[in-house]
């Protein structure tokens, strides 16, 4: 086989809750996990060692070497497979960098579907899923997609049933947040307050069940947005912004910088993007639905 080509989504996170500094420098987490309709695509070609090149949205700061999450999934399969050959990894991308919508590690789970077809090695998602906990946290959810409940650090994943689509804007910025600054701003903003072990409130997963994007709106909660916010306070005004012109819901998506707004509707979609764009408060504003499938083979 010449070549495979999988195409991935990125994620939002409807509901995130972060709980202490753990002694190994992690937070436990609990946070509902929605994969939604923006998409990389990584292709995996034979090669004899292993190498990444990219194009499009923030290609320029994706890593060519062994920090890069798609060629370490690419190399957990190899040796786990007993595979010796290596793969050319060509990334896509449409997900920016450092934008809280797990964009590297979309790309780790395409990598992994990608290179056991083109190997032959012929694992399932659930051995998949085992490997991708190995290459980071948002990798598993990255290889499920849809909508599900995350705890541990992301990694255990129980898929959430939704009852509908929901319609998000997503208002995204040239300049990334790295996610560890992130969660250290956060430890330092809650140095001198107590820490509840995380937790997904019930009404959130039953709102998706209803799919009530009113009440799901109401309901979209993020412990690291007042972190994302402090780093970068014109998240604040873009924020502001999408309430103002009727957002149902607004919320840092996960570590930031992007902005997702929830809206009833395809119209209601249209008008708050034109709003966005209007105000030049992002780079970028996209429409996406969600939830949508993980990672599937498209060429």
């Amino acid at each position: 086989m010449p070549s495979v080509t999988v195409r991935v989504p990125a994620k939002v996170n409807v509901a995130l809750s972060v709980g202490p500094r753990r002694p190994d420098g992690f937070h436990d987490l609990a946070t509902v996990f929605h994969a939604v309709s923006l998409y990389d695509e990584v292709v995996a070609r034979s090669a004899e060692d292993f190498s990444v090149t990219a194009e499009g949205v923030g290609s320029e700061q994706v890593p060519r070497d062994d920090s890069n999450l798609a060629m370490q999934a690419a190399r957990t399969l190899a040796a786990y497979s007993g595979v010796t050959s290596g793969a050319g990894l060509h990334i896509r991308k449409e997900i920016p960098v450092a934008a809280g919508m797990a964009g590297g590690s979309a790309d780790a789970a395409a990598a992994l579907v990608a290179c056991d077809a083109l190997w032959g090695t012929g694992l399932g998602r659930p051995e998949l899923a085992i490997l991708a906990a190995r290459v980071g946290s948002d990798v598993p959810f990255a290889l499920m997609g849809g909508t599900a409940l995350g705890t541990g650090r992301g990694e255990r994943l129980t898929p959430a049933m939704v009852g509908g689509v929901f319609h998000w804007v997503l208002a995204m910025s040239d300049q990334g947040l790295a996610a560890p600054a992130v969660y250290a701003k956060l430890d330092e903003l809650r140095s001198n307050r107590t820490i509840l072990a995380p937790g997904v409130a019930p009404d959130v997963l039953a709102a998706l069940r209803a799919a009530d994007a009113r009440a799901l709106g109401r309901l979209l909660e993020n412990d690291l947005q007042e972190a994302a916010c402090a780093l970068a306070p014109e998240l604040t005004a873009i924020l502001e912004a999408g309430r103002g012109l009727g957002a149902l819901g607004a919320i840092v998506s996960g570590s930031g910088p992007t902005c997702a707004f929830l809206v009833r509707d395809v119209e209601h979609g249209i008008d708050l993007a034109i709003g966005l764009s209007s105000a030049r408060l992002a780079a970028d504003v996209r429409r996406v639905t969600g939830p949508v499938s993980g990672p599937r083979i498209v060429g």
